[in-house]
């Protein structure tokens, strides 16, 4: 008896369902016109971004993330007229109402993951650093090339070839320097000569000894020579000069420099110490020899 009533009772609410469904449909077919809108819309507002941000001579990755953001407003506001033409009941101040809880409560349980998100929304659009720079954040022990910049992290090749991917909120929070902002940066190193050297002439052949270094740039900045210190074996001259700003230039630019200062003291007989170590023994005490006690000779 329970099984013949509970068969009209089901056909009774597939029925209903049914009924509503036809009701509803010339809503259902409205909202996926909509949708279809929608997503027209989208497509053609995100190809005006990206030949706008050309224009603008926007980085790539920013023009993506421009793209994107357009893209999600339009399926926002697409989606919420939707949900009004199918359910009437739902208006969209009710709809934003609890999208914003949801959007509240999300914030909160992934508040690290949005604060990398707009840390690379700022990166990306202020261009402090960008593909291709050498970059170093000295307190966080990171430093090397910028290979990729996303709206949550950066990827930085150190020169040994590892990788770092670094989330933007550090890079954002934290003093970065930016070691190829330019094309020259300056480098120096310390030479030292013997006390018996005259000093105006070892610094005249040791800036002359630099200025034909292929690699230093005498044309930005011009070679420094300055005596810096009285060292413990050899009076200190700091040499300083500009190159490229790549640390291989760095590098480079140095062994060269080095080997034609070595080669033009010794051409000139100018003496580079090396520390002299003098041992001074205190004098031997004299040695005496006890008297022979009486048992002894026995």
């Amino acid at each position: 008896m329970e099984q013949i009533h509970f068969v009209p009772l089901l056909l009774s609410e597939i029925e209903q369902y049914l009924r509503g469904l036809i009701e509803a449909s010339p809503r259902i077919i409205a909202a996926l016109v909509l949708i279809l809108m929608t997503w027209v819309l989208a497509k053609l507002l995100g190809s005006l971004v990206t030949r706008l941000a050309r224009r603008a001579r926007l980085r790539r990755n920013l023009t993506e993330v421009l793209v994107m953001l357009t893209g999600l407003l339009v399926w926002l506001v697409g989606l919420l007229v939707a949900i009004t033409l199918v359910f009437p009941t739902v208006t969209p101040a009710k709809a934003l109402t609890t999208l914003g809880l949801g959007s509240l409560a999300l914030g909160l349980a992934f508040r690290d993951v949005f604060e990398n998100f707009l840390a690379g929304l700022l990166i990306l659009w202020r261009e402090p650093f960008k593909i291709g720079d050498h970059i170093a954040v000295e307190e966080k022990d990171v430093e090397g090339l910028v290979e990729l910049i996303t709206v949550r992290d950066s990827h930085i090749r150190r020169t040994d070839g590892q990788r770092i991917v670094v989330p933007n909120a550090l890079l954002f929070q934290n003093p970065v320097i930016v070691r190829t902002d330019r094309d020259v940066r300056r480098t120096s190193i310390i030479v030292g000569i013997a006390y018996g050297e005259d000093v105006d002439v070892a610094r005249s052949v040791i800036e002359d000894a630099v200025r034909c270094v292929d690699s230093v740039r005498d044309d930005v900045r011009d070679i420094q020579v300055f005596a810096q210190a009285f060292s413990e074996s050899s009076i200190d001259f700091e040499v300083t000069w500009w190159t490229g700003s790549k640390p291989v230039d760095i590098r480079s630019s140095r062994d060269q420099v080095v080997a034609a200062i070595k080669r033009a003291l010794d051409e000139h007989g100018i003496e580079i110490p090396f520390p002299y170590r003098t041992l001074v023994f205190k004098p031997a005490a004299p040695m005496t020899l006890a008297p022979a006690r009486p048992e002894d000779d026995d």
